[in-house]
């Protein structure tokens, strides 16, 4: 049973298939923290483009008296909030990937653990 299970994940000797999963368990808590924070920061890049983006059209209409400060900061947030977002926006996909991947690896190996029944008594349903 462990030899196939070798074969299910790539790098992997002929470890406890408890210690395997407990890893791999600890790796998507891990990518999920990573997850949340990628999607924190695009938030944050989103609202950084809308408010330069407004930002600099109210200086352009003429709603704002026009200072060069002002319209530097509105196009630095603009083009800063593409970049967080876009970097972020990757990250978020090969964390997505990774996770998924190692979801994967980890139901293989729950299934191939033999499990048993407890106690062996009337099932309550």
């Amino acid at each position: 049973m462990i030899a196939a299970y070798r074969f299910l994940v790539p790098g992997v000797d002929d470890t406890d298939p408890h210690d395997e999963i407990a890893r791999l368990e600890s790796q998507i808590e891990e990518l999920a923290a990573r997850i949340e924070s990628c999607r924190k920061f695009i938030l944050v890049s989103r609202i950084a483009v809308f408010g330069g983006g407004a930002l600099l059209a109210a200086v352009l209409s003429g709603a704002i008296r026009f200072d060069p400060a002002v319209m530097v900061a509105a196009v630095a947030a603009v083009l800063g909030g593409i970049v967080v977002g876009g970097s972020n926006g990757s990250t978020l996909k090969e964390a997505t990937a990774e996770m998924a991947t190692a979801e994967a690896d980890r139901a293989a190996l729950i299934g191939q653990i033999h499990l048993r029944v407890v106690g062996g008594g009337e099932t309550l349903h």
